[in-house]
């Protein structure tokens, strides 16, 4: 061969400029082809391509299974000429149900699991469509997207989905394309469609854009199919504000107590996307590192049934720190970086949350308007037919002649069209007619399908021309599917120290709070109790397990201090909030999980409280008569890990609290029925830590069973464990010293039992009282009588054998704002 020949066919080219181009058209293959998903369907291209494939071998939920090789050829082949691997993978992950918040495919066989492993083969494996999967697909034979060639051109695929819901934002997605990544959270489906309806109803009813504000009212945050919390709601506003936000989501866990008096963590939800073997792993390998101290044994309980992580820890270790400690190392604390990024018409863009339900919401009006046009252009073709038919039959015999004197069919249609003025169209149905469409019943028949059809060819015609109608179709549409696959939340919202924003979205209202003997308590809304008449045997308060019962019950509002004094002498401090809101017979949440108590420490007086001031102290009493009174300012800055409040001797214990303001006089009543009441300036004000002073001289086994103030009653409601009771006026105690033995308040006997409970009572006030098994019945004070000092008094509750009155609460009806402010405490 000629050398000049050779060189001819040589081209210099740029190395650089050609790198550029070949680079960029990769680039644009990945973000436009591959790895974003597109803003109307919320689908990748593999996805998408997965799903029409299904539906086209008619593998929908009323199908039975599949083999996913078969699926995976069959996408491979028509549509995705890319890796089996990468199909599969796709067809896997929209199976999953702790991946996908509502899958897209129905698995049958090992899909993998939330500890990682992978799926089984995909020769092993079979999947169909799942139900809702059909929403995204439906209507998609009647012209409502576009359709486009595939890669070698021999068949069509769609450009989009009709999606029927916002599947974007309700399935979420992932992908890294080059140089941008999406990471869209998933979302309640419930929420989500109730959003697209405030948009809706704002436009048809008020001609007017819907606020950011608004759609966040509706949409919470993000819905993750494993759960867990999420802290705070700053990283959720970000993102739906920006498209862009870092949301901290926590595992949800419970803190157990064991029968040898340990604690175990027990871990039942985790975060999205974390591998729970790993995490397992990490926990482990932090023990054995000692950079997590204080961890026996380390289990994986799952099953079945769900999720349960099991972290038995040391007698003397602290849950509540250790659990802290797993939080900042290990995945059980988490963070979702939010970038609302998809493609809009084949470009990239990041969208705030308004953004994109606007342009689902566009989607769907064009759906529903090609949807409308084709069944418009059906309905007037059928009635195109359908005129026909009926001139036919009011011709009948001519027409039965035409056709018999005719040659062939063509004559035939022909001298039809011109004796009647046809189209072909309807000839071609007349010659078709069939001999039993000449009776009368036919034609009856024919004339109901005519005016059937004209009225659907109004309505159609009608949705084409109102933009609101058409949104009141769309709106209908999606109001059924929320119904039809609508469920609760599984993410909670939970409370970040860290997010100041949380605390003005929290409503300010009344609620009751209740604690058990063993320590489980939570917050419920003030109407979950009404009023009964006096010895009724009330309602359930709550379901408790084995001998517990209901130790503390109080009222207060949602923003007010709540200070927990224990047992020892320690003071912790929560906002009424951050108690987590229950039903009434929920038993609640254990006080181990809100706060970091010592081991072996129980709550045993509770106050709630409005603000520190100077001049006001609080009052305590312990269960050995004891009584200490320091100013309210020396708790003003209680620690997570708490505070010392009294320094107890031996194996005394505090009993009850109450906040003054140094003009009281106060009652301390004990178990055998005696009472003192003495001036509140006859205790000292002393510093936090100090013992305190004598306030009643006890004599043998008798303890402490109540403190009250003057200023919260008239008189003194004494009740026992019988159910027995009565109220004794205040003015028959006489004031005396502190220290002294006091006088007999109440008598006891054998039908009595000893006293459990006092409360400094008005005639308009009611009162709760608890039982060992739970019961609490509300009562007027004013149907309890008023009796001596030295008496037993009348029934006030019934109570079965073995049963016994455990506690009293006082209630107020008054708001407690007010109450708060003229600084008196009630329980």
């Amino acid at each position: 061969m000629d050398e000049n020949t050779i060189f001819d066919k040589v081209h210099d080219i740029d190395l650089k400029k050609t790198m550029e181009n070949s680079y960029i058209d990769y680039a644009m293959s990945v973000i436009a082809s591959r790895a974003l998903p597109d803003v109307r369907d919320g689908l990748k291209p593999v996805q998408r391509r997965i799903l029409y494939a299904m539906i086209e071998l008619n593998n929908g939920p009323d199908k039975p299974h599949r083999k996913c090789a078969r699926i995976v050829g069959d996408t491979m082949g028509k549509y995705h000429p890319h890796g089996d691997s990468s199909i599969y993978g796709a067809l896997v992950n929209m199976a999953q149900e702790w991946s996908t918040r509502y899958p897209l495919v129905d698995g049958h066989g090992n899909f993998g699991s939330v500890d990682g492993d992978g799926a089984a083969a995909m020769r092993y494996t079979e999947a169909r469509l799942s139900k809702i999967s059909m929403e995204l697909l439906a209507d998609i034979n009647k012209n409502t997207v576009d359709f486009r060639p595939n890669f070698d051109e021999t068949e069509k695929e769609p450009a989009v989905l009709p999606s029927r819901f916002p599947n974007l934002l309700v399935n979420g997605t992932q992908g890294i394309a080059v140089g941008m990544a999406t990471n869209i959270p998933p979302h309640n489906l419930r929420e989500v469609i109730n959003a697209v309806i405030k948009i809706i109803d704002n436009q048809v009813e008020e001609d007017r854009e819907t606020t950011i504000e608004e759609l966040l009212e509706i949409i919470k945050g993000p819905d993750f199919p494993t759960g867990a919390t999420i802290l705070g709601r700053s990283g959720i506003d970000q993102a739906y504000r920006t498209g862009r936000g870092k949301i901290k989501v926590r595992a949800v866990t419970d803190i157990e107590a064991m029968a040898n008096g340990k604690q175990r963590i027990i871990v039942t939800e985790l975060p999205y996307m974390v591998n729970k073997a790993r995490l397992i792993e990490k926990i482990a390998t932090l023990v054995r590192e000692k950079k997590v101290e204080g961890i026996t044994e380390l289990r994986d309980e799952s099953d079945r049934s769900g999720m349960r992580i099991c972290i038995e820890l040391r007698r003397d270790a602290n849950a509540n720190v250790i659990l802290n400690q797993l939080y900042k190392h290990t995945q059980l604390q988490d963070t979702f970086g939010v970038i609302m990024l998809a493609l809009v018409d084949g470009q990239p863009k990041t969208m705030n949350l308004h953004e994109m339900l606007d342009y689902y919401l566009t989607h769907q009006k064009d759906v529903v308007t090609r949807r409308t046009r084709y069944e418009l252009n059906k309905a007037e073709e059928r009635a195109h037919i359908l005129e026909g038919l009926l001139i036919a039959q009011d011709n009948i015999d001519e027409v039965i002649k035409i056709i018999r004197g005719a040659e062939n069919i063509q004559a035939a249609k022909l001298e039809l069209m011109e004796r009647f003025g046809l189209s072909d169209a309807q000839a071609q149905a007349i010659v078709d007619m069939r001999l039993r469409a000449l009776n009368g019943l036919e034609r009856a028949k024919l004339e109901k399908e005519y005016k059937e059809l004209m009225e659907r060819i109004g309505e159609l015609k009608a949705i084409l021309a109102d933009e609101k109608k058409l949104l009141g179709v769309i709106k209908d549409e999606i109001a059924l599917i929320r119904d039809k696959y609508g469920d609760e939340r599984r993410t909670q919202i939970g409370f970040d120290v860290d997010d100041i924003s949380m605390e003005d979205l929290i409503p300010r209202e009344n609620t009751v709070i209740t604690m058990t003997k063993f320590g489980y308590i939570k917050r419920m809304t003030v109407d979950n109790f009404r009023s009964q008449n006096r010895g009724g045997k009330g309602i359930k308060g709550m379901q408790t397990i084995d001998e517990d019962y209901i130790e503390e019950l109080f009222m207060t509002t949602t923003h007010h201090y709540i200070m927990f004094f224990t047992n020892t002498g320690r003071v912790y401090r929560l906002k009424a909030y951050e108690i987590p809101e229950s039903g009434r017979t929920a038993r609640g949440s254990a006080i181990v999980n809100l706060l970091q108590l010592q081991p072996g420490e129980k709550i045993t007086a509770v106050i709630p409280l409005v603000d520190y001031e100077e001049g006001k102290y609080l009052l305590m009493a312990t269960k050995y008569g004891v009584v200490k009174k320091s100013s309210i300012m020396e708790y003003a800055n209680i620690r997570k890990t708490g505070l010392a409040a009294i320094t107890l001797k031996d194996d005394d214990q505090l009993i009850e609290v109450k906040y003054t303001e140094d003009d009281e006089d106060v009652f301390l009543v004990t178990k055998n029925g005696q009472c003192i009441r003495f001036h509140e300036s006859d205790v000292r004000c002393i510093g936090r830590t100090s013992m305190g002073v004598r306030g009643i001289n006890l004599t043998g086994d008798d303890e402490v069973i109540g403190m009250q103030l003057d200023s919260q009653g008239e008189a003194l409601l004494i009740v026992s464990a019988n159910g027995m009771g009565k109220r004794t006026l205040t003015s028959e105690f006489t004031t005396q010293h502190r220290g002294g033995k006091g006088i007999k308040c109440y008598k006891i006997t054998e039908k009595t039992g000893d006293v459990v409970g006092v409360k400094a009572v008005n005639d308009d006030n009611e009162i709760m009282m608890i039982t060992t098994e739970g019961i609490i019945i509300r009562t007027a004070v004013d149907s309890i009588s008023i009796l001596g000092r030295n008496t037993s008094g009348v029934k006030v509750m019934n109570v079965g054998e073995n049963v016994e009155v455990a506690s009293i609460a006082k209630v107020r009806e008054e708001k407690l704002e007010d109450e708060m402010e003229k600084n008196t405490t009630e329980e």
